[in-house]
């Protein structure tokens, strides 16, 4: 029986938090300077701020359509050659998603719905078949091994659910956190994830899923159920799908995500800015995500534990938030939207405060960057893994570049003399003995 750190952490972990407290002001932020004509306003920040949530959004939206294409070409004919292009696909949409992690803690609406695209771990047996060594109950989740896609009927809540038909409506209205469990996680990129790779049985030794085609192939089925797990795949993906392009609707120009930060650039708005900027930064990324696998060494803790990709999306968190901080975001197509950024009203209050969280941002990518050179030949669970002290402390390089940063954050939040800002926090960084000695040894 395999229980995630994370989840048993769940409520002392999230409600960590940094406080910054400091002296409010109402007076208009401006950027100016020698070479500006007219000198733009919070309200120009936090519009552009928009139009790259709107764009990220759209783009995430557009990749996971061009995974559809691919899982569709799989679906129609199960093979190696459509399964590792499947698998490409899904890794390149990605790229554009977390990108826009930044606007995510800063924003109620983005927050309560990234459950439904992004949440993690997940207990893969709610899905489909498992090893034996996953263990078959736990007493915190008893749809641990539900497998969904052999049982066409379910019992939750003492209802019998009839799972017959696998539907966008079963996954995400009945299944997905079934029982309130937040692990129960039955939609969204890592149960496309775990379809298309299947567990990575491999610990943090190297390797990831290795899913055969034919457990979607019809004639030949392997584990059984290909029909049903063909159903699964198709109806999560699409639903991936509407969820992006109702999240990039938000970010339009009569959007409610777009209207909320616009009602009151001046205090709202700059403050979504930053809490999004802080709470990725520090408590997620450096903590939740990369701290608590560093150290316990669980590959369960990894972010795409599937895939291997881990290490990926790290690098591109870290990017989105570069793109806030700067106002500009290179899209998939190769254009780029841009205009005033966050620093600009930074470097107007402190030039010097600027020049530290440009400088910090610099370091971060620069420590993301050699994560990334070092994927190429070592996986993410690999270089968590005990005894991997290179492996560890280039992981670690990184986490402290992320918590460099967010300090700086701070400092940024200061110069524009903002009212307090709460970023979210990790037991993690905040307070490690909570991470008890029996789960640090994994």
């Amino acid at each position: 029986m395999m229980l995630r750190l994370s989840q048993r952490l769940a409520g002392s972990a999230a409600c960590t938090a940094i406080f910054v407290a400091l002296i409010s002001t109402s007076a208009p932020l401006l950027i100016s300077s020698a070479q500006a004509e007219t000198p733009a306003s919070a309200k120009a920040v936090v519009e552009n701020y928009s139009n790259i949530a709107e764009a990220g959004y759209q783009d995430a939206h557009t990749a996971a359509v061009a995974l559809q294409a691919k899982i569709k070409d799989l679906l129609a004919s199960p093979s190696d050659a459509t399964l590792s292009a499947a698998r490409d696909s899904w890794k390149a949409s990605r790229v554009p998603y977390m990108q826009t992690e930044a606007f995510r803690f800063g924003n109620s609406i983005v927050d309560d719905w990234e459950g439904k695209v992004n949440s993690w771990p997940l207990d893969e047996g709610l899905i489909d078949y498992v090893s034996k060594d996953y263990g078959s109950e736990s007493p915190e989740n008893e749809f641990y091994a539900a497998n969904i896609i052999a049982n066409p009927s379910l019992t939750i809540a003492g209802k019998k659910v009839d799972a017959s038909k696998i539907t966008k409506e079963l996954l995400s209205e009945t299944l997905h956190e079934a029982g309130g469990v937040e692990a129960n996680v039955a939609t969204g990129y890592h149960a496309v994830e775990f379809l298309l790779w299947g567990q990575d049985l491999n610990g943090t030794k190297p390797g990831a899923g290795a899913r055969p085609a034919t457990d979607f192939d019809l004639k030949a089925c392997t584990n059984g159920n290909c029909d049903r797990r063909a159903a699964y795949l198709s109806a999560v993906t699409e639903l991936l799908i509407d969820d992006l392009a109702w999240m990039a609707g938000q970010w339009g120009k009569e959007g409610e995500a777009r209207k909320a930060v616009m009602s009151k650039p001046d205090t709202s708005g700059i403050t979504a800015i930053f809490t999004g900027l802080g709470s990725l930064s520090y408590g997620e990324l450096a903590g939740e995500r990369m701290k608590l696998g560093l150290m316990v060494h669980d590959p369960e803790e990894e972010h795409d534990c599937f895939s291997d990709n881990t290490y990926n999306s790290h690098y591109y968190d870290a990017l989105g938030m570069q793109n806030v901080y700067l106002g500009s975001y290179k899209r998939i197509d190769g254009t780029v939207v841009s205009g005033p950024g966050i620093g600009e009203l930074v470097k107007l209050k402190s030039a010097e405060a600027d020049t530290r969280i440009r400088a910090a941002l610099d370091t971060t990518k620069a420590k993301m960057t050699a994560m990334v050179e070092r994927g190429k030949t070592e996986a993410y669970d690999v270089m968590i893994g005990e005894g991997n002290a290179e492996g560890n402390a280039t992981v670690q390089a990184a986490i402290d570049a992320l918590v460099g940063q967010a300090k700086e954050f701070e400092r940024g939040v200061a110069a524009l003399g903002l009212k307090a800002i709460t970023f979210e926090g990790s037991d993690s960084l905040d307070d490690p003995s909570k991470v008890g000695a029996e789960e640090k040894k994994g």
